[in-house]
């Protein structure tokens, strides 16, 4: 017997954070002006949720507050990132009445994939209307709104959501590869689609590509070129097709694992302060090696610069020790740091890779490692995350905390950067 075609669902929660501090105050998004942003971070501040009513006047989500045109009322509510991840988990739950965690994939904190293919002879209905009943359902508990994509599979839910839904009365786009061909083959830009970013976008204008059909029409061999193994994901969905389904997402098994975190600066640095922040962050991702009794002998560093200073700088490197000492560790990111970093640039972000982890048990050493000494700062370490464990992350600080430039006592109080 031919197997049933597949239905895929998309749902995503419409200017989640903005939404959610809507609720909380009694406020209708479509109706009220509202941004989320930090104040204390003055007009530089970037707006992390817009409402739907300020985005239509032409203020964007992740836009900064002095890009607000100043014609335009709005309130601003400070960000409230447990509040978001409790509306988010409760939202979740609502989920699991009509489908199973086998068959969800949480995309982000606002958006989640479903294969309902099972479910729809199961509940005797439609894709359609079992995303309008859990749409319903959701604003109901929580009042929070949401749009959905259906489609046949994981990319024509997302480009449904994405795209379609944008233009339907009910919030609810509809794809199957025929639609696709006829409303969106000439769609632009390109950048609308999932995973073709601003720089695969410009790429393609290189090559005189501007829409999905003109990529169906390239010869392979010139994209394969362009863009290596990634050329075939492009050229599956310009065609309307994803390989990858549900199962294949939570089977999968990374084949290397890595440890990483990033800060993007509130003012510019100078070189000698910037190596502070650096301090820090080896310091919060070696007590994370710890915690997990992990180890890792491969670190990467990045530094941007102030805008329109200079690019980039990236190095990374393989370190003879296996280890999750932070001594080490720390001395291995600042040859790293001082071999890469423009000392004369102003510095404005920072992020650190811990790569090639593994199991504790594989640690290894070089003959000029005092192995002593390396098990007393682990016995330190360990003491650490136990009292961090039960007192919060600012319970201990190292001294370089306590300096003027460092961010590390603000930082944990935050999730994601972001006031908690």
């Amino acid at each position: 017997m031919k197997n049933k075609q597949k239905q895929y669902l998309c749902i995503d929660f419409k200017s989640f954070y903005a939404s959610v501090e809507c609720v909380e105050r009694g406020l209708d998004p479509f109706q009220v002006n509202l941004v989320v942003a930090d104040p204390d971070r003055g007009g530089g501040a970037i707006t992390l949720a817009a409402t739907p009513a300020i985005k239509k006047l032409g203020v964007p989500s992740r836009g900064r507050i002095f890009q607000i045109p100043k014609n335009i009322s709005y309130k601003i509510a400070p960000p409230r990132m447990h509040l978001y991840m409790e509306y988010a988990a409760k939202i979740y739950g609502i989920f699991l009445k009509y489908i199973s965690p086998d068959d969800i994939v949480v995309y982000s904190i606002d958006e989640s994939f479903f294969d309902v293919t099972s479910y729809l002879d199961l509940y005797q209905t439609t894709a359609p209307k079992l995303a309008k009943k859990i749409i319903a359902d959701v604003y109901e508990q929580t009042g929070i709104t949401s749009a959905a994509g259906i489609g046949n599979n994981l990319f024509l839910a997302k480009v449904a959501l994405d795209i379609t839904a944008k233009h339907a009365p009910d919030n609810i786009g509809i794809l199957d590869e025929e639609t696709f061909y006829r409303t969106l083959w000439h769609h632009q830009p390109l950048s609308d689609f999932w995973m073709i970013g601003q720089g695969i976008s410009k790429r393609l204008h290189r090559l005189g590509i501007h829409d999905l059909w003109q990529v169906t029409k390239c010869p392979p061999e010139i994209l394969y070129k362009e863009f290596g193994v990634n050329a075939e994901i492009l050229i599956d969905h310009a065609w309307g097709k994803e390989c990858v389904e549900i199962q294949d997402i939570k089977a999968y098994q990374p084949r290397s694992n890595s440890i990483s975190n990033s800060q993007i600066l509130f003012k510019d640095y100078n070189y000698e302060d910037a190596l502070i922040i650096l301090k820090e962050m080896v310091d919060a991702n070696v007590l994370v090696l710890t915690q997990r009794h992990l180890v890792t002998d491969h670190i990467g560093l990045f530094i941007g610069y102030s805008k329109d200073v200079r690019k980039a700088s990236r190095g990374s490197c393989a370190i003879t020790n296996r280890t999750n000492s932070y001594s080490l560790l720390r001395k291995e990111f600042v040859l790293l740091y001082q071999r890469i970093t423009d000392r004369t640039a102003p510095i404005r972000q920072i992020a650190i890779t811990l790569g090639h982890v593994r199991d504790e048990k594989y640690e290894q050493y070089d003959l000029f490692t005092d192995t002593e000494k390396v098990l007393q700062e682990r016995k330190l370490q360990q003491t650490l995350v136990q009292i961090r464990d039960r007192f919060g992350k600012n319970a201990v600080l190292k001294g370089i905390s306590g300096l003027d430039q460092a961010t590390a006592k603000y930082r944990n109080q935050t999730i994601g950067g972001h006031k908690a």
